[in-house]
């Protein structure tokens, strides 16, 4: 049950991602420097993981902690594929829009179950291997634009640099995940103190990025720490909780469940950001984006449901001998 409520939080606060870092544009650009949001989300994360471990540790039984340096020095992998795949999600929204954005996040389910089966040497049933090639036909067709009375200029609805960064994007967090995914079960250490270690990491490479964005335009415009909040208003900050809540959500689903849970509990966020979508913005669903979504969701019905499940076995036949027996009785019964 707990898992389901925490997969449950997710979805909501996934679908809402794209569309509140859409609603913080202005002009389809941002007023503010977007590295900064995964920077002040990284300082959440960690302040919220210490302040839970620190209460965690005045309790009994006491956590376990590794300290060794082995183990530590093994933190700042994730937090490197963490930067890229924050700063890649901020590019992909300046292509597509957010419902198109969402969709296409769904292809890191084709990538976690590749590395699934290599890296992490998980089995999956040829039923599922269907599933997770279904969700990417899904995803494929909600891509294709209608060609009706029209003129179709192209194939696809963005450009096509949106589609590249959103096919990077998806493995770029396959990656993070299920490397994520072995930190968090690699040992029984205290989940906030993992926590902290990753987001410690995370606030320390994301603060060099910013460092190395103000050295590359030769302090034109100050530190990044004097302009760390130009252009933040309420939406951008709503931004920066929502990407601290998601990490913090996600983190634990790593040490509980896996990625699979986590990837096809975010996928149906994209329902949610559809819905959303057609409200808030100029976005009027397509026929193609139905279709996508309906495969979607039977894939997830295949991965989930035990095979057993999905198909109607044969009713048993009887043995031949049984059968020639019961003919042989009701002919002597009618004699």
């Amino acid at each position: 049950m707990q898992m389901i409520v925490v997969a449950g939080f997710l979805t909501l606060l996934t679908s809402s991602q794209g569309i509140l870092t859409a609603l913080s544009q202005s002009n389809g650009s941002y007023k503010y420097n977007y590295a900064t949001i995964p920077f002040l989300a990284e300082i959440f994360k960690l302040a919220v993981s210490c302040f839970l471990l620190w209460r965690q540790l005045g309790a009994l039984p006491r956590p376990r902690i590794t300290t060794e340096w082995k183990s530590i020095l093994l933190f700042p992998i994730p937090s490197i594929i963490y930067l890229i795949h924050n700063n890649v999600q901020f590019a992909t929204l300046t292509f597509v829009d957010p419902s198109t954005y969402q969709i296409m996040g769904n292809l890191k389910i084709v990538t976690t179950g590749i590395l699934f089966r290599t890296f992490l040497k998980r089995k999956l049933s040829s039923l599922q291997w269907m599933a997770i090639l279904l969700l990417a036909v899904g995803t494929t067709t909600s891509q294709v634009k209608g060609c009706g009375e029209a003129k179709c200029d192209s194939l696809f609805s963005a450009p096509l640099q949106g589609y590249l960064l959103g096919i990077l994007s998806a493995c770029l967090s396959a990656l993070a995940g299920v490397y994520t995914e072995y930190l968090m079960k690699k040992n029984s250490d205290s989940l906030y103190w993992q926590n902290v270690q990753l987001y410690a990491f995370g606030v320390l490479f994301n603060m060099i990025r910013l460092i190395v964005d103000d050295v590359s335009a030769g302090f034109e415009k100050g530190t990044w720490w004097q302009n760390l909040f130009n252009g933040y208003d309420f939406t951008t900050w709503l931004v920066v909780l929502n990407l601290a809540s998601t990490g913090l959500l996600v983190s634990w689903l790593m040490k509980y469940a896996d990625n699979i849970v986590k990837v096809y509990a975010t996928s149906m966020a994209m329902l949610l950001t559809m819905v959303l979508s057609a409200y808030l913005f100029d976005f009027r669903p397509s026929l193609q984006l139905f279709l996508g979504i309906v495969i979607c969701i039977i894939s997830v019905q295949m991965y989930f449901t035990p095979g057993h499940m999905l198909v109607d076995s044969p009713p048993k036949s009887k043995p031949p001998g049984e059968t020639l027996s019961a003919v042989m009785v009701d002919e002597n019964a009618e004699s």
